[in-house]
Parts: structure tokens; C-alpha cells; sequence
């Protein structure tokens, strides 16, 4: 996000478009040279701005886009990619953990099912390796009261094994965010997250495929 008085785009230092910050990665460079992400876009000093998409960034490490955002011979390491990527993850699950913590997140199948019913949901949230019997039924359930017509967004981006311990629950598959601050905090993340693995935002009509999707 920008800072106070900062603009809200940026020119993207690979694609030169012109793009919502929240669709870019901000860079630095550290005083070793050495390029840096800037997940919370807090970081000082100049910033150089790339598509928030891990093809993108490593065309900019290919192309030495950096160095020529920034004027002056950087260090783009191979595994910065990688590293983002991992960064972007650790956010991810922290805003979905805090999302417990605030009580914006329900867990297990029964209980996820109930709330599909009668609460105000902003998103469900299935494990990697969730079945696809389970996934689909709760899409069924979703589906006969939200219909195709409303949006709420269906996530796949993590195991059971990283859900549950982030959670500090055993066997977390299923889970359904509710509305407030720490849970729409947390969509965002995930979004963010699918983007820059260019994750395919399309879902089959059952629900079972796709990372963030809408129904």
C-alpha cells in the first residue's frame, strides 16, 4: 500500500505499464546493494516497482531491470523470486492466524457448513490436499444461498499441514472467514498471493479447481 501522500501507481520497471501499487511489488536496495522486497511497503529509501507476478520479477532479474531502476550496478539474486514468494506466504498465513485470533474464522467441516447457512461469510477457505467430495458439497451449500450472483471468494492456496499450524489446530481442511476487518485483511493477502503465482483465478462450476476464486 502507499504511503501518506505517496501516489497510487506506479510504472511497473519490466512491462512499463502503469499500474495500482496493489498490483506491484516495491523493491529496495540495501546497502550492500543487494535488491530487497518490500512486502509491507515500509522500507526506506528508493523504490523500484514490478508487476506482482513471480514470471514478471524474473524476467526482471533476467533483463537487469533493477539496475537500471535504480542507476547504478545491484545484486538481483536467482532465489529472490523465490524468496518473495515466500514472503508473500508467511503474510498470508500471519492474516489468516490473526483472522482466528479476531474471531473472524471458523474451522471444521460441520461448523463451516452451519455458517454457509446463517452467517455473513466473505470467504471459504479449503486445504490443497482437502477431497474434492468435501470441497464440492460445501460449494453446494454456498451455492444454495448465495448463488452465482453474489462474491465470495473461494480460497486453495495451502496445505492441511501449514493451515493447522498456523491455527494451532490438528487437521484444519475446511474453514470459512466471516466478515470484519481480519477477515477481508486476510482475503487481500490471499489475492495478492494467487497473483503473484498467477494462480488460475477460474473454478469449475463445482468449486473443486482454482486458488482464489469467485462464485
Amino acid at each position: 500500500m502507499p504511503r501518506k501522500n505517496e501516489p497510487t501507481e506506479r510504472t511497473c520497471a519490466v512491462t512499463r505499464e502503469v499500474l495500482p501499487v496493489t498490483e506491484l511489488l516495491r523493491f529496495v536496495m540495501a546497502p550492500d546493494k543487494t535488491v530487497v522486497v518490500d512486502v509491507k511497503g515500509t522500507l526506506p529509501g528508493r523504490g523500484v516497482w514490478v508487476t506482482a507476478k513471480k514470471s514478471v520479477l524474473q524476467e526482471a532479474i533476467k533483463k537487469r531491470a533493477f539496475s537500471r531502476g535504480f542507476k547504478e550496478q545491484v545484486n538481483a539474486e536467482e532465489g529472490l523470486a523465490d524468496h518473495t514468494d515466500e514472503l508473500l506466504e508467511q503474510a498470508t498465513l500471519g492474516a489468516l492466524s490473526m483472522s482466528r485470533k479476531a474471531g473472524n474464522l471458523i474451522v471444521g467441516y460441520s461448523k463451516v457448513e452451519a455458517a454457509l447457512k446463517k452467517e455473513s461469510v466473505l470467504a471459504l477457505v479449503h486445504a490443497t490436499d482437502a477431497s474434492e467430495d468435501g470441497v464440492r458439497k460445501l460449494a453446494a451449500v454456498a451455492a444454495s444461498r448465495f448463488g452465482k450472483v453474489d462474491r465470495l471468494s473461494v480460497i486453495r492456496l495451502f496445505t492441511s499441514d501449514q493451515m493447522s499450524t498456523h491455527l494451532d489446530r490438528e487437521n484444519v481442511i475446511h474453514a470459512v472467514l466471516l466478515a470484519g476487518e481480519a477477515g477481508r485483511n486476510f482475503v487481500k493477502h490471499a489475492q495478492r498471493l494467487a497473483q503473484f503465482r498467477d494462480v488460475s483465478a477460474g473454478a469449475d462450476d463445482d468449486g473443486t479447481k482454482g486458488a482464489v476464486t469467485q462464485d
